[in-house]
């Protein structure tokens, strides 16, 4: 198949399923072509099957601001015509879901026809989707594309309670490729930051306000009190010179450091003991399957998607949203007891393996294959 896949290009989970989504399916000889405003950060060198179309905009006196919808539009148009895609996967609702849309109309005036399939990721539902003056848009984009997939069946259930949705939601979950986390050097970058044999507890985010980083300072003082500790902070955002302020008047400041953004984790990932994700809400934690799959047990809330991620008392512990006490507890708990320890860690590396890309490909496989056969039978 040729398969045109629309995403925001970023550090963002979307942008990462999305283009490691496309990577698996060239594997598999399928044509795919990413089509945004800049080369994803995860698509790296050239690589056989797969292409990238650049989305350009221009600077017009008349708008105060770019109309990228648009221009992303006739892109789409462009690609489809040229390169004869047979279908296209946009990901994130806005506003991926109706340029695909106005495409489409503009290529069956040219009788062309092409379906889309638009998969939801999160804050495209629960955060921009709230704002009244997107809701038309969301509304009328998901029920018109030909099949609809979220990324988990807490995302399901807030897609169709928020909108009047007509169109069945399929949910296929987010995937890792499990191999692409291993790693062989880890007492090289445990003893830069442990060199005295120190846990370490980390946390991966864009640090929002969403993510509750504060509530990850305030657990590790407790468990500093108990447990010789190192606190690895990745990522980079608004929150940030305002965590660090905190962090400098803390008693273990010494033991905590921010380590900006990286591009590869996995080097953080798998010196780590824990891995903290105290988000107020999260459709799906992809970042806490990353952990899993390096062997790091993940202590979170019990919000949004999560808990189809994290499975409580096996590959981690979750707690209610902002009690970072309890989340303290149960680090404590883990850390204290080796033995116990080890069972999380073992519990959460089997937890990631059912998150595999063997295990999901497949399913997109299929959801494209009957999508073609659905939309020219019509």
């Amino acid at each position: 198949m040729k398969i045109g896949i629309v995403l925001y290009p970023t550090f963002g989970g979307s942008g990462i399923v999305a283009t490691e989504l496309g990577k698996e399916l060239a594997k598999k000889n399928h044509e795919i072509h990413f089509i945004t405003y800049t080369e994803p950060v995860r698509l790296g060198e050239l690589r056989k099957n797969i292409f990238y179309h650049e989305v350009t905009t221009s600077d017009y006196p008349l708008f105060k601001y770019t109309p990228y919808e648009q221009v992303l539009t006739s892109k789409l148009v462009d690609v489809v015509k040229f390169e004869k895609l047979d279908l296209l996967h946009v990901h994130y609702a806005i506003p991926h879901a109706s340029a695909a849309y106005m495409a489409q109309q503009i290529l069956l005036d040219q009788n062309i026809k092409i379906p889309f399939i638009t998969t939801l990721h999160g804050t495209d539902i629960t955060l921009v989707g709230k704002d009244p003056s997107f809701e038309p848009v969301i509304n009328f984009s998901i029920n018109q594309s030909n099949s609809v997939t979220a990324v988990s069946n807490n995302l399901k259930m807030e897609t169709n309670k928020l909108f009047h949705i007509k169109n069945e939601i399929k949910v296929i979950p987010n995937f890792i490729c499990i191999k692409d986390y291993e790693l062989t050097n880890n007492n090289f970058y445990k003893k830069r930051f442990a060199p005295n044999g120190e846990k370490i507890i980390c946390h991966i985010s864009n640090f929002r306000k969403v993510k509750r980083i504060e509530d990850v300072l305030k657990a590790f003082e407790i468990i500093s009190n108990d447990i010789k500790v190192k606190l690895l902070l990745v990522g980079d955002g608004p929150e940030r010179s305002c965590l660090e302020k905190i962090s400098r008047e803390s008693n273990f400041k010494n033991n905590i450091h921010f380590l900006g953004s990286l591009k590869s984790t996995k080097e953080v990932l798998n010196i780590s003991d824990l891995f903290f994700l105290p988000s107020s809400t999260e459709s799906f934690g992809l970042s806490a399957l990353e952990a899993m799959a390096c062997n790091v047990p993940v202590i979170a809330t019990n919000t949004g998607g999560i808990p189809e991620v994290v499975i409580h008392g096996k590959s981690g512990m979750l707690s209610n949203v902002g009690d970072f006490k309890n989340m303290a507890e149960n680090a404590v708990e883990i850390l204290s007891d080796e033995k116990k320890l080890i069972r999380f860690k073992e519990g959460a590396f089997n937890q990631a393996l059912k998150f595999d890309v063997k295990n999901i490909l497949p399913k997109y496989e299929k959801l494209y294959e009957n999508c073609l056969k659905n939309h020219f039978n019509k």
